[in-house]
């Protein structure tokens, strides 16, 4: 099980998730490639260890352990995933995709 950064995160991007994960699995984080054009930040699916630090330090309730995702946010525990095993565009095509079909 990882923990998996959601919705709420899209247009936030608070890094206070990414500044107290012991193992630096959020990313793009300040000063990374692609910080400034993400939408949000994503949870390396591969290295989380589940310790939930990253859902204490969130200020908008938008990380979450992947079992606990509602059935309308089902998509971000893809979305965090194909991030770091796609890339970034990949990931960010999956958002732009989400947000699309909210409207």
């Amino acid at each position: 099980m990882a923990y998996v950064i959601t919705e709420p995160c899209i247009g936030t991007k608070d890094t206070s998730c990414a500044d107290v994960c012991p193992v630096d699995c959020i990313h793009p984080a300040p000063g990374e490639e692609h910080h400034q054009q993400s939408t949000m930040l994503y949870i390396d699916p591969s290295e989380c260890i589940d310790c939930d630090a990253c859902v204490e330090a969130c200020p908008v309730d938008a990380t979450m352990s992947e079992d606990d995702v509602p059935a309308e946010l089902e998509i971000f525990r893809e979305i965090n995933r194909t991030y770091f095993e796609s890339g970034h565009d990949a990931g960010e095509k999956m958002v732009a995709d989400f947000l699309a079909s909210k409207n």
